[in-house]
């Protein structure tokens, strides 16, 4: 399922227009993202929860050459399922 697929079910759904759908999911992604950004986490109760970690920097490898090569430390997205998600999913 792409975003506009997404939106469609959204409005279908929720007897909404797509352009509320739209604005709602945009909306959700902002608000998660800018949440993110300030290091705090976001936490859907039997959905799932997104948080931010360091991953360290590190070496790794050049697959066309085989030369070492480092690797700088970044902040990741990470996403734990919830209980009820994970259930419906299995």
């Amino acid at each position: 399922m792409n975003k506009s697929e997404l939106i469609d079910a959204m409005a279908a759904d929720a007897g909404i227009s797509k352009v509320a759908a739209k604005a709602a999911l945009e909306s959700l992604t902002d608000n998660v993202t800018k949440t993110l950004k300030k290091g705090g986490k976001v936490a859907l109760v039997g959905w799932g929860t997104w948080s931010v970690s360091r991953r360290a920097a590190r070496n790794g490898r050049n697959p066309q050459t085989g030369a070492t090569i480092k690797i700088k430390a970044k902040n990741v997205v990470k996403f734990k399922s919830g209980a009820g998600f994970s259930k419906a999913v299995n």
